[in-house]
């Protein structure tokens, strides 16, 4: 069963799953993993679940990883704890629904890494943004080396990794790790606005759109455009296409089955 220290709400089909531990800055230890990804498994079997909502509690998003536990691993230990963490990012990446970040506070080291693995991110005028673990004498291991410069490009992402230093919501804004940045007070909202909008389109295309998007990123341009046609013909055997454009040419709005 999931962890007591994460919570999740099912509303008109989002999926708000909370981190909640903000005794403990809501840092990623092996059992929030776990139980993270038994919601997320849970959140891409539920049918009912068009979109997942991912933020924190008690002006936390997440600290990072719980060093009291990384302390004194071994090589082989450590290298398995990535290997958890990472398993959870792909998951998280790999969900087949729409899944977005509503940063409301620090998202450092292992929790910037959990809001990268979201198809986007939207943040509170408070958050701040960074990969302090340069300062423990470590690397990101959960995918941030990675992610990162493939979102804001090489560059900015070897400073930000390389410094450790962080980032306020407008500079996160400015170099495009974040979307839009909200009002504290009015974070949620906005979000679960914008996936509920999201979540209105086509379930199927929204799952074609994503899952070719994100592989096209490391392909050649020619290739990725082949994978685009193909997906794009693959929607003409749905029964979404045949209602979204029934439904425009009937001037109505859709109701999309996800079949």
């Amino acid at each position: 069963m999931p962890d007591k220290h994460l919570t999740i709400r099912i509303d008109n089909g989002i999926a708000v799953v909370t981190l909640n531990c903000p005794e403990a800055a809501n840092r990623l230890n092996r059992q929030m993993i776990s139980a993270l990804a038994q919601i997320i498994a849970r959140c891409r079997g539920d049918e009912t679940v068009r979109g997942v909502l991912l933020t924190g509690a008690g002006g936390h998003f997440c600290d990072g990883t719980a060093v009291d536990e990384m302390t004194n691993l071994s090589p082989l230990e450590a290298g398995a704890f990535a290997s958890e963490g990472q398993r959870l990012m792909f998951a998280i990446e790999s969900l087949g629904k729409p899944v977005v970040a509503a940063v409301n506070g620090p998202a450092l080291g292992g929790g910037l890494e959990l809001a990268l693995a979201c198809d986007f991110i939207l943040a509170a005028a408070s958050a701040t943004f960074g990969f302090p673990d340069v300062t423990l004498g470590i690397i990101p291991g959960f995918g941030g080396t990675q992610r990162l410069p493939r979102l804001v490009g090489k560059s900015l992402a070897k400073e930000l990794i390389m410094s450790g230093e962080l980032i306020d919501a407008v500079e996160a804004l400015r170099i495009g790790l974040v979307n839009r940045v909200h009002q504290d007070d009015q974070l949620l909202s906005e979000a679960c606005a914008v996936l509920r909008k999201i979540c209105s389109r086509g379930l199927l295309s929204l799952r074609m759109a994503k899952e070719v998007i994100d592989a096209g990123v490391d392909m050649d341009l020619r290739n990725a455009c082949l994978m685009e046609r193909d997906a794009f013909a693959l929607c003409f055997t749905t029964g979404d296409q045949k209602e979204g454009m029934g439904a425009f040419l009937e001037k109505r709005q859709p109701r999309f089955q996800g079949r």
